[in-house]
């Protein structure tokens, strides 16, 4: 039997896709006030929101909802986004000691999640994102201006004041995962927009999975299993793209 759902997640300041084409999916992330393709069958979309966007137009009944996720201890004032990753984890993380799991999400926010083997959730912390404190100093400040690039300094102290900007923001990020990962008790699993900005501070880590689209994932996995799917849900085939 053959899948010809599309997921869409709406973020904060990006629209989340994962298209089935042929036998694998794609991941598109645009920006949320792109307008919607006409290709895209609403009769057929599987969607959630975490972010502000007017969804009169998507299918009420298709609309995945933070309760409809099976995991223990998940109230529902959080986020959808941070059900779907921490199911997804659960599924493609090799844990044999049954360590908790710390599920950071790199975005407009930094959500950290932890959960335990089972999937009940322990608890999390959220913090401003990457480019979101860049912005907030930018706007708070008299003489900042947003970075050109995003490139880290490999020096801790800098005189280049945007380098400086962005050097502050990674330790802050870096140093909130390290306090709430105990590396002898805990998996670390980094995901979000943000990823690749963010990894190599994390690559000396031992007991880490590094998954940019961990939460798209999580929902195709969710969905295709609720549906019953004759093959197993974490084997199928995913590709990544940024747009």
């Amino acid at each position: 039997m053959a899948s010809n759902f599309h997921y869409l997640l709406i973020g904060n300041t990006r629209l989340h896709w994962a298209i089935k084409v042929g036998d694998q999916y794609k991941f598109n992330h645009s920006k949320i006030d792109n307008p919607l393709s006409n290709k895209i069958n609403i009769n057929n979309l599987i969607w959630a929101s975490v972010g502000n966007y007017d969804t009169n137009v998507f299918k009420k009944e298709n609309e995945l909802k933070i309760e409809d996720i099976n995991l223990k201890n998940f109230p529902s004032h959080f986020g959808i986004d941070r059900a779907l990753a921490s199911f997804a984890a659960l599924k493609i993380a090799k844990n044999p000691f049954k360590k908790n799991m710390v599920i950071a999400d790199f975005g407009t926010t930094l959500s950290i999640t932890k959960i335990n083997s089972d999937g009940e959730l322990i608890g999390g912390q959220i913090i401003p994102g990457f480019q979101t404190q860049l912005k907030s100093m930018v706007l708070n400040t008299r003489n900042l201006e947003m970075p050109n690039d995003f490139k880290i300094p490999k020096d801790n102290f800098l005189i280049d004041t945007q380098k400086a900007m962005i050097k502050g923001v990674i330790n802050s990020l870096f140093g909130a995962v390290k306090l709430a990962f105990n590396q002898d008790e805990d998996i670390l699993i980094i995901c979000g927009g943000d990823t690749e900005i963010i990894t190599p501070n994390f690559l000396k880590e031992t007991q880490i999975l590094i998954n940019p689209n961990l939460v798209m994932e999580g929902m195709v996995m969710y969905y295709e299993k609720r549906l019953n799917f004759k093959k197993e849900v974490y084997q199928l085939k995913f590709k990544s793209e940024i747009i």
